[in-house]
């Protein structure tokens, strides 16, 4: 009994070992779901986004999104953008849209078929904390539907310290961008 309640513990151990670290960032990411967002918590705010809504996706049975590098930039520069030129939209003030800013960081690659999506949010003081966006974009059906789509392997979080708007509190700017490319 006591060798097979060993053998057990070791295969979860190792099970657990060979988990990729993207698929829940890193351990106890989803613990920093009440994070203040500011400049020296970005990081830590952005791993427990992509913890968060891989824990939505794995309770109904999704595979989880992995981080990509490319799309994580151009997530943070959009979100960065909003923040310094005070608008909140998916469409840059150039009018670049989402599709242009992934495409042309390469993450695309020539003549490969893809699908991708943007959701965007802000919040002020605790509106602001991984948690309370994830919650957000959970309650409503468009963002619902990207989060929970099949179609979607990797994803960028891009979270910058600050509001779109005139403000005297604390808060965060989220860009997540989606995709998948074949």
């Amino acid at each position: 009994m006591r060798i097979r309640s060993s053998l057990l513990f070791l295969l979860a151990l190792l099970a657990a070992l060979l988990v990729p670290a993207s698929a829940g960032a890193r351990a106890g990411a989803c613990d920093a779901g009440r994070v203040a967002v500011t400049r020296a918590t970005v990081a830590q705010a952005r791993d427990a986004t992509l913890c968060l809504l891989n824990r939505e996706r794995t309770r109904r049975g999704l595979r989880p999104l992995t981080m990509n590098e490319r799309l994580t930039r151009v997530a943070a520069a959009h979100s960065r953008d909003m923040v310094i030129e005070r608008y909140f939209a998916h469409d840059s003030l150039d009018g670049t849209t989402p599709f242009q800013r992934i495409i042309a960081a390469h993450y695309v690659p020539p003549k490969a078929g893809w699908s991708l999506a943007e959701n965007i949010g802000w919040g002020a003081d605790d509106l602001a904390q991984p948690l309370a966006l994830v919650r957000a974009w959970m309650h409503s059906a468009p963002h619902r539907a990207n989060i929970l789509s099949r179609d979607f392997r990797e994803i960028g979080v891009g979270i910058a310290a600050g509001v779109p708007v005139r403000s005297d509190g604390t808060g965060g700017t989220y860009t997540t961008d989606f995709g998948r490319h074949t």
